[in-house]
């Protein structure tokens, strides 16, 4: 006899053939204010309905009747749907947008619809081609110009002016001739004592005259950003005025305040018993030094001052909670917070004391001991403009541009250490 099989609990309960109930997944077609099928329209071909069949208790498959997804509405879709049953969507994709009057208008470069093919065309894609390369080309083009006529024509016809000198036939009435000469001025300014003495001129000039500025216009920022400073826009704009007079300018009226009988500082001198000589021949330099200091020292303090704008006061603050006073917080907080503004600043001073030339040019016209050949610009004005040398004068300059370059050099390696430190 074969064996039969005993119902489960749930299959005792409802027996081989449960009555037929409505369903809540099956409600009526109109009950609860879901549609009909049939007022809803036939539904969109091949999107598949998981709720169309269930396996049935008994093992067979049950038909059940569908009806149509509600729509605008999330949570009604979510009731309707038979649990644990695959969405629609997931199973055959997202269904086709219908093409707005604005996507059909708009048509890609190649004439095809927008739903077409080139439809998955990234649209803010960045264009690539020969303008998009030649448009960085065209905005540098007027700097490497400017560059090109500006810095490299003027070496370059230097260089080649170097390798020349002039030589006059018979008693000098029969004109000159321009004849090649190779390194024969850059011998002749390398041995030439003059030429030599005003490099060192300039050496003991930056001794004093770096320290001086580049540690004054810190301290001038210094005081500036300390917390008991008051007026600090007006004493920024009375130190940075020397700086808005020019050169030449500056050495006249310092001209003026070093000559006796005109200077109101000798004056005052006189009175305290006090004598100085301006041009004298070791006060000289120092009078040099004081109108580049007064110059450029306010152009270096509104630049250290802006670096220590940018110091986090979080770090000062804390500085403070730690017990550091005020002198102890700008050594060893603030100065090297603005490690690379000195460095810089240092390079630039650098740069500009070995082409020192309005101060001394002026000062050397009652200052007879200077001379005419007191810094190497000197030595190169005079070799071109009164000795008519331009050979001479053009090999001069460009080992002045050497020992400018071997300076920045230098500074810029113990600057880099000093910051890695």
């Amino acid at each position: 006899m074969p064996p039969t099989s005993q119902p489960t609990p749930a299959d005792a309960s409802t027996g081989p053939n449960p009555p037929s109930s409505p369903s809540p997944r099956t409600a009526r077609p109109g009950a609860s204010g879901v549609p009909d099928a049939q007022t809803t329209g036939p539904k969109p071909t091949g999107v598949r309905d998981s709720r169309a069949a269930e396996p049935d208790p008994t093992g067979g498959t049950a038909p059940r009747a569908t009806e149509p997804e509600p729509e605008g509405n999330p949570d009604r879709r979510a009731l309707a749907k038979p649990q644990g049953a695959p969405d629609a969507l997931a199973v055959t994709g997202a269904p086709a947008r219908t093409p707005s009057r604005k996507d059909l208008s708009r048509k890609d470069p190649g004439g095809k619809d927008p739903g077409g093919p080139a439809a998955g065309r990234n649209p803010h894609r960045t264009p690539t081609g020969r303008g998009t390369r030649l448009a960085p080309a065209l905005f540098m083009a007027p700097f490497f110009v400017l560059f090109a006529l500006v810095t490299v024509a003027p070496i370059g016809y230097a260089a080649w002016l170097s390798l020349f000198h002039d030589e006059q036939s018979g008693l000098g009435f029969g004109g000159t001739r321009r004849v090649f000469s190779g390194f024969g001025n850059y011998t002749k300014a390398l041995t030439d004592p003059l030429f030599l003495t005003s490099f060192r001129h300039i050496a003991v000039y930056c001794v004093l005259y770096i320290p001086v500025m580049v540690g004054g216009a810190l301290l001038l920022a210094l005081l500036l950003d300390s917390a008991l400073a008051r007026a600090k826009r007006f004493f920024q704009i009375a130190y940075y005025l020397p700086h808005a007079v020019p050169g030449l300018i500056a050495a006249m009226i310092w001209l003026y305040l070093y000559t006796p009988g005109l200077s109101p500082v000798l004056d005052v001198l006189d009175g305290a018993g006090l004598s100085w000589n301006f041009f004298g021949r070791d006060e000289a330099l120092l009078s040099v030094v004081n109108i580049s200091a007064w110059q450029w020292m306010g152009y270096n303090m509104i630049i250290f001052f802006a670096g220590l704008q940018a110091v986090p006061r979080e770090t000062l603050e804390a500085a403070t909670m730690d017990g550091a006073g005020a002198i102890r917080t700008a050594l060893q907080v603030k100065v090297p917070s603005i490690r690379p503004t000195l460095i810089l600043t240092t390079l630039f001073t650098c740069v500009g004391a070995v082409q020192l030339f309005d101060a001394p040019q002026l000062l050397q016209l009652r200052a007879h001991e200077m001379g005419e050949s007191w810094s190497p610009t000197m030595y190169i004005f005079s070799a071109a403009f009164k000795g008519h040398d331009y050979g001479l004068a053009a090999a001069s300059a460009l080992l002045l541009a050497l020992v400018a370059g071997a300076a920045s050099y230098v500074v810029t390696k113990l600057g880099n250490r000093w910051r890695a430190a």
